[in-house]
């Protein structure tokens, strides 16, 4: 089945008391193929996640998930039969050893995929006898990853999958997503880890202070995205400035850093005609994008 958005949000709102952790949240998430939810601990992506699944309720705004309305418990009900989820915490049934979570789990699949399960069991070596409350937090993580992958989601969500794991379970996490996104599941998971949303992603959507500060593909910030830097020898017009493409603007004495998404040509051009006596451009990372967004919203709070 086809759908317009796998995730979509108007205004999704989510206050305790005084604070506000989610503020009219707009997301609207293609798939198939993997975009990272990118933001400081804090920032409200484990509570956008947990209204999208309808574990805690908005406290203003709607959202569809797959097509279907996260505040109707119904339709709720039927969409998570399609929908995946790994908790930061990999809540598991602890008592249970690895067999037997698999076999339980299963049984509730008729779509499940004993090939895809075989394959996770050789390929994260997990201990089908040993207890899941006596497995490692990378144990936890492989052995959620296999239950899910194995059912067939249309959407996978995963909050902090890396989470306390080492960097050969981190490698082997990401190329599982990868493998994932490539048989058609839309992935969906969010992180403050910016280089697995960079090695991964083929989008993000950055949130900061329980808004989204910025939804972009990570083409767009590879081929367009550009750092450009202009030296002056007077005081610097930076009121000029304004245009297509500028997403920000810092000035220090006779020095302007521009942040251009687009049109970065047309900027320089601008600024030789406003008598730079330098300009360096120079390509940008999300790493850069994501700080400039942070510290930019910082200042505004």
């Amino acid at each position: 089945m086809s759908y317009k958005s796998i995730i979509e949000t108007h205004d999704l709102t989510k206050r305790y008391g005084n604070f506000e952790a989610v503020h009219a949240l707009n997301l609207k998430i293609a798939g198939p193929g993997i975009t990272g939810f990118l933001g400081r601990n804090g920032a409200g992506k484990s509570t956008t996640i947990k209204m999208l699944l309808d574990m805690t309720h908005p406290t203003a705004g709607t959202g569809t998930v797959l097509g279907r309305s996260i505040g109707d418990p119904a339709s709720n009900r039927e969409m998570r039969r399609q929908v995946a989820y790994v908790a930061e915490d990999k809540q598991l049934y602890a008592y249970m050893t690895v067999e037997q979570l698999i076999r339980f789990t299963k049984s509730f699949y008729t779509d499940w995929r004993a090939d895809v399960e075989r394959h996770l069991l050789k390929r994260y070596q997990l201990p089908m006898r040993r207890k899941v409350k006596a497995l490692s937090k990378g144990m936890r993580t492989k052995l959620a990853l296999l239950l899910a992958l194995s059912r067939r989601p249309a959407l996978l969500i995963l909050d902090e999958p890396s989470e306390g794991l080492d960097p050969v379970s981190i490698e082997e996490l990401l190329q599982s997503l990868v493998a994932a996104a490539a048989e058609g599941t839309t992935v969906f998971f969010s992180s403050h880890q910016i280089a697995e949303v960079e090695r991964i992603a083929d989008r993000v959507c950055i949130v900061d202070h329980g808004k989204l500060a910025m939804d972009l593909s990570l083409d767009d910030i590879r081929q367009d995205y550009r750092r450009i830097t202009l030296g002056f020898a007077a005081q610097p017009p930076s009121d000029d400035f304004h245009m297509q493409g500028i997403e920000q603007i810092r000035t220090s004495g006779r020095q302007v850093v521009v942040l251009a998404s687009h049109n970065a040509d047309a900027i320089v051009e601008r600024a030789r005609s406003l008598e730079a006596v330098s300009v360096d451009v120079a390509p940008i990372s999300l790493r850069e994008v994501f700080l400039d967004t942070v510290k930019e919203n910082d200042a505004l709070v």
